[in-house]
């Protein structure tokens, strides 16, 4: 009886002193994460300011735009945004379009032809192309690369444009989110499984932003950092 109470004793130490040291272990983890569970914005992807946070989209350089003047054919153009952020239109020449969001180019062209040339006009612009918005995708998906995104795109639709995971050799629970924050390096491990069944939000991707599906049983400084990851979906520092 002595020899069972005193093994009884004996293992609820060592049980106490695991979860002491699992506890210090976030704790530390923790000391690096950003504060609360959301995912910042990044910083500004541009000089001219092509994507700021979760804002209206803004034009950038290399923006393929559409752009037409109802019921004046001969106006309609179909432009690309030069490195300086300016487009060139019939009448009016170059126009600052970088930096701009579709509503207030519009109103900036809208302004300009009724300067002497048109009555009222009504100018709508299409952008045909993000060119400035760009991510990438690394690791295990059927087609790594560098890819555009339009407007607001998530993480599951970021791994649906490199056609999806390798299913032979991806890990579900190593998917890594990388950007820029406040000019330092973050990362944020997601789990796949619980995003697909709405356990953690789907997060929202931005320009520049890496995307890395990392393989199982893989040995690199990715597995490192999911290992030593405080929670799924925080962002903390991230040291390659």
């Amino acid at each position: 009886m002595r020899n069972g109470l005193r093994f009884l004793l004996v293992l609820m130490l060592a049980l106490g002193l695991a979860a002491c040291a699992s506890d210090g272990g976030a704790r530390s983890g923790q000391a690096n994460a950003v504060a609360g569970n959301a995912l910042p914005p990044p910083d500004t992807t541009t000089a001219s300011g092509a994507y700021e946070g979760a804002t209206d989209y803004r034009i950038g350089a290399q923006d393929l735009l559409d752009i037409s003047v109802f019921g004046v054919q001969d106006l309609d153009k179909e432009v690309r945004v030069n490195s300086n952020g300016q487009i060139s239109l019939p009448l009016i020449g170059a126009v600052l379009a970088g930096g701009r969001t579709i509503p207030e180019l519009e109103a900036e062209l809208a302004r300009k032809y009724s300067e002497g040339y048109l009555q009222n006009p009504q100018v709508s612009v299409f952008v045909k192309e993000y060119a400035s918005q760009r991510i990438t995708l690394e690791g295990a998906v059927s087609k790594p690369g560098i890819y555009p995104i339009t407007g607001k795109t998530t993480l599951l639709q970021a791994i649906a444009l490199a056609g999806g995971l390798d299913n032979k050799v991806a890990d579900l629970g190593g998917i890594v989110l990388m950007r820029q924050v406040n000019g330092k390096r973050m990362a944020a491990v997601f789990d796949l499984r619980q995003v697909r069944r709405g356990i953690v939000e789907d997060p929202q991707v931005y320009g520049d932003d890496i995307v890395v599906v990392e393989q199982s049983g893989s040995k690199s400084a990715f597995r490192n950092f999911i290992e030593s990851a405080p929670a799924i979906g925080v962002f903390r520092w991230f040291f390659p």
